[in-house]
């Protein structure tokens, strides 16, 4: 039996998770989520309450997130983690 953490949370604060990403623009919500391993639902209530960051509208039917506030909300998870 392995102790080591579970591969989400490895993902979720992996600086290795950082070399695909830009340095600024904007991330879709699939990717957010391949970076941050949170359910759907569970990322809108966040986004809602505050805790996740608010996202930007770039069109009627798109809606995507800062690059740079996905990049803090990951840092600021692996500092809690740590």
């Amino acid at each position: 039996m392995s102790t080591s953490a579970p591969h989400s949370l490895l993902l979720a604060v992996s600086p290795v998770a950082f070399n695909p990403l830009p340095v600024t623009g904007f991330l879709r919500l699939s990717e957010v989520l391949r970076l941050y391993p949170v359910a759907k639902s569970t990322w809108w209530a966040g986004v809602k309450s505050g805790r996740y960051p608010k996202p930007v509208k770039l069109g009627e039917r798109c809606t995507a997130w800062r690059v740079e506030d996905i990049r803090a909300l990951i840092e600021a998870a692996g500092k809690e983690a740590a």
